[in-house]
């Protein structure tokens, strides 16, 4: 399906020169850059009608065309890539609860709502780093459990924070 021959751009190496391969690969890499900076907006947005739920609604969905061009990367690489399909498996499927909690205003949906988001957001980082951070300037120096772990080292604690400050989850903490 993605035959073709292997070359380096930027100092990334491409798997295939194949036109279709490149196509899918270029809808990826653009998904999750908009993933990367829609996840971010949301994350810093005031928690009101406005930019949160937008960003948020551009995240998902941009996640959801990651997972899929992830999918069909990994199903035709399966020995190089199975490991990013399941990143993007439970990446997708974190945020798919964390957005059905909050639309659904399941019971404690605020903390399942931002816990899932986060972690929805870690494991998409956690994705590009494993997948790529071997090219890139600094992390290529570092052991490759790190592209695995930082993100989560930074993230989780963030998750946690937030999940003990923001009024509408903080509430079922404050109880006696």
């Amino acid at each position: 399906m993605f035959e073709g021959n292997p070359f380096v751009v930027q100092g990334f190496e491409i798997p295939s020169d194949s036109p279709l391969f490149l196509t899918i690969l270029s809808i990826h890499i653009l998904a999750a850059l908009t993933c990367v900076v829609a996840g971010l907006m949301a994350m810093l947005a005031k928690k009101q009608i406005g930019l949160h739920p937008k960003a948020g609604t551009v995240y998902f969905w941009s996640l959801l065309v990651v997972f899929i061009t992830a999918t069909i990367i990994a199903a035709v690489r399966w020995r190089e890539d199975y490991h990013l399909f399941i990143l993007g498996f439970i990446s997708f499927s974190s945020a798919f609860i964390g957005r059905k909690a909050r639309r659904n205003q399941w019971e404690k949906w605020s903390i399942i709502h931002i816990t899932e988001m986060g972690v929805s957001y870690i494991l998409l980082l956690t994705a590009f780093y494993v997948d790529n951070g071997k090219f890139l300037p600094i992390w290529k120096n570092f052991h490759p459990l790190i592209y695995w772990l930082l993100p989560a080292v930074i993230g989780i604690p963030i998750i946690i924070r937030t999940v003990f400050t923001h009024p509408l989850s903080r509430k079922y903490f404050d109880r006696n």
